[in-house]
């Protein structure tokens, strides 16, 4: 079987399959990457076409790198993530008569008859301290519809399907997700002692699609036993995780050293770290900003 493979929308191939899934174990393909060969009606994911493959001729498939997402081959949306790692960009497709809730103001493009809702998670009273977000949800009327969301903030973009997990996402992160995705906001997590910052906004749960972002590139660990980050680096992280909030090095350190607020994780699960944080770049820029002079 020779199949072509459809990545970033370009066309690669066709390769044999065995090649293919010689390149899927070497990470040169992701499980979610189109794919067609001959005698398919449209393009389909390529891990669902290796499963069919598997099932008709009994051979096994490979794993592969990409698979540790679990994500990769569960979704409610079609959808396809470009400008990977630095300015992510996500085009989501949305069924007729289907919902999609989506970060306010990150709608970058939609089709004309995507009728939109705004809704305020977190209620008024967090409204007026700046904690709530405002969660817009896009409906597809008479037909499919499709979205283009571009977040505030540059940076990649991750995928992740709930399957009646819960993951919890620092403030700012939440890009989308589907009406099955309970968007918790008003839960208080932790807060970042003397710094004032909020560690986590949104706690997620439910079932269905969910994108976040971050500010630089995306890391995934996979925690087993203990592991110690930094606050501001930390994206998100699932519930099999524990954690607690402590000062780096004493007060001393934390003060003067310029290391803030660790998160201590114990237990098993994932975690998503930025290789960035928003007050270390204005730190960096701030000897560089105009300064006006009084006479």
């Amino acid at each position: 079987m020779q199949i072509t493979i459809n990545r970033n929308d370009e066309n690669l191939g066709p390769y044999p399959e065995d090649q293919v899934r010689q390149m899927l174990s070497a990470g040169e393909l992701d499980p979610g990457d189109l794919a067609f060969t001959e005698g398919m009606a449209e393009w389909q994911p390529l891990g669902q076409l290796l499963s069919s493959s598997q099932t008709q001729s009994g051979q096994a498939t490979p794993p592969s790198p990409s698979s540790s997402a679990q994500s990769t081959d569960m979704r409610d949306f079609e959808y396809l993530i470009e400008g990977k790692p630095d300015y992510a960009y996500a085009t989501v497709q949305v069924p007729s008569e289907q919902t999609l809730k989506v970060e306010s103001s990150s709608m970058a493009t939609m089709s004309t008859n995507m009728l939109m809702k705004t809704k305020l998670k977190g209620g008024f009273s967090r409204f007026l301290t700046g904690e709530s977000i405002f969660i817009n949800e896009f409906t597809a009327q008479g037909g499919p519809g499709e979205i283009g969301i571009a977040p505030g903030c540059p940076g990649d973009m991750e995928h992740f399907y709930l399957n009646g997990e819960e993951i919890y996402l620092q403030s700012s992160a939440f890009v989308a997700s589907s009406m099955g995705v309970d968007v918790d906001s008003n839960w208080q997590g932790f807060k970042g002692f003397f710094s004032g910052e909020s560690l986590f906004l949104a706690r997620c749960s439910g079932r269905g699609d969910l994108w976040f972002n971050t500010y630089g590139a995306l890391i995934e660990i996979d925690v087993q036993g203990d592991y110690v980050v930094d606050t501001g680096h930390i994206v998100a992280f699932t519930s099999g995780l524990n954690y607690g909030i402590d000062s780096f090095g004493g007060l001393k350190s934390f003060f003067f050293s310029g290391e803030g607020l660790v998160c201590r994780f114990s237990g098993s699960g994932r975690l998503w770290i930025q290789t960035r944080q928003v007050p270390s770049f204005a730190w960096w820029a701030n000897p560089y900003r105009p300064v006006e002079r009084s006479n």
